[in-house]
């Protein structure tokens, strides 16, 4: 009995007892696999998938993960800079052994079905944990200016040279509202200047009277 599947982009056609090496599985060695996209399936009567054999599977016992034969490439650049490369290649494989081949019931077999280490399945598993944290990061984003405009917060933009980097910077020192910057003494002006590095910025663009102002309204 032997059988045609597919795996890694490649056919072969395989009996029990056989020896493949195959694109690489995410696998260790000794584990069993089984290979679900099944083409054919020969013997004593021939069965051809459309394109796969409903509940067709051959099974493999994982032997070793190797590495196929090096390929050299040489590039050669002749105009302008006249550049020679060579770079050379070992393709990862994963040596198996063909145990078994299955005509029916492959879906309750049990068996770990053979995955490749660079497939789309094994990177979405690889990838499912960060999605998940993702909605709680974002949750925090969204939390921030809640809590802004809950403890009443002005928009310090409206201040003459302060854009939304420094409006910013003026939150992480405590600062919210005009109320705080209109109380400012000369003693508060000088700590926020250095605190900041701001250099006379505060007196130059008037803050203090313009917050007066701005908290009247």
């Amino acid at each position: 009995m032997f059988a045609v599947m597919k795996t890694g982009g490649k056919q072969y056609k395989v009996q029990s007892g056989d020896m493949l090496r195959v694109e690489k599985l995410a696998a260790d060695a000794g584990e069993t696999v089984q290979f679900n996209e099944i083409l054919m399936v020969g013997g004593d009567k021939t069965v051809v998938g459309a394109p796969l054999v409903d509940g067709a599977a051959v099974q493999a016992e994982v032997i070793d993960q190797v590495k196929g034969d090096k390929v050299i490439n040489f590039v050669r650049r002749r105009r302008k800079h006249s550049s020679k490369r060579t770079v050379g290649h070992r393709q990862k494989l994963t040596l198996v052994k063909i145990t078994e081949i299955l005509a029916s019931g492959a879906d309750k077999s049990g068996v770990k079905a053979a995955v490749g280490a660079g497939s789309v399945a094994g990177v979405a598993a690889a990838a499912a944990a960060p999605k998940a944290a993702a909605p709680k990061k974002a949750a925090k984003k969204a939390a921030a200016p809640k809590a802004a405009a809950a403890s009443g917060a002005d928009d310090l933009k409206k201040l003459s040279g302060v854009g939304p980097a420094l409006e910013k910077k003026l939150h992480e020192a405590g600062v919210t509202t005009f109320a705080q910057i209109a109380a400012w003494t000369e003693q508060d002006i000088a700590a926020m200047d250095e605190k900041l590095s701001f250099k006379g910025r505060i007196e130059r663009e008037g803050w203090v009277d313009q917050a007066k102002e701005l908290a009247g309204k």
